[in-house]
């Protein structure tokens, strides 16, 4: 295959733009004309990275300004669930509001990891806004290395 080569980012870049262009459509069509706050409830979605490694898949959320009780980690049949809300700033007399671009409500992540983890030892640690998930993966999934015998 041709494209095994390419980087990641490379091979998804056109249609990562293409869905940045249409959710930027669908929140114009959903907003009021006082800044949009349908539209930003909406798109509250918190951004993660996650990778592999032969013992483990490692989850990394960006949660800034929360506290680790405003959101909760479950696994659930293989599945890393990530729930929470992000309270919104409530309005205060004597204050005229010209802009509102911070995102807040409720969000859930769901990731599918399949039934080789190990759940019994999944740790969670929340610093500096980035909430860090290690899922181990069970001893008959991970990498086993053959020797080559000559």
């Amino acid at each position: 295959m041709t494209t095994s080569l390419v980087p990641f980012g490379t091979r998804w870049g056109l249609f990562d733009d293409l869905r940045k262009e249409m959710d930027s459509l669908l929140n114009r069509f959903l907003a009021a004309e006082d800044g949009g706050e349908l539209a930003q409830m909406a798109t509250w979605t918190p951004r993660l990275n996650l990778s592999e490694t032969d013992k483990a898949y490692e989850v990394t959320v960006d949660l800034p300004g929360m506290k680790p009780e405003d959101f909760q980690v479950e696994l659930k049949h293989g599945d890393l669930w990530i729930t929470g809300e992000r309270k919104g700033e409530t309005e205060e007399k004597g204050k005229t509001w010209h802009r509102v671009e911070r995102y807040y409500g409720q969000f859930r992540r769901v990731i599918r990891l399949g039934d080789d983890v190990d759940p019994e030892h999944v740790e969670a640690e929340y610093k500096d806004g980035v909430l860090r998930i290690t899922v181990p993966k069970t001893e008959s999934a991970q990498t086993k290395r053959i020797e080559i015998k000559h």
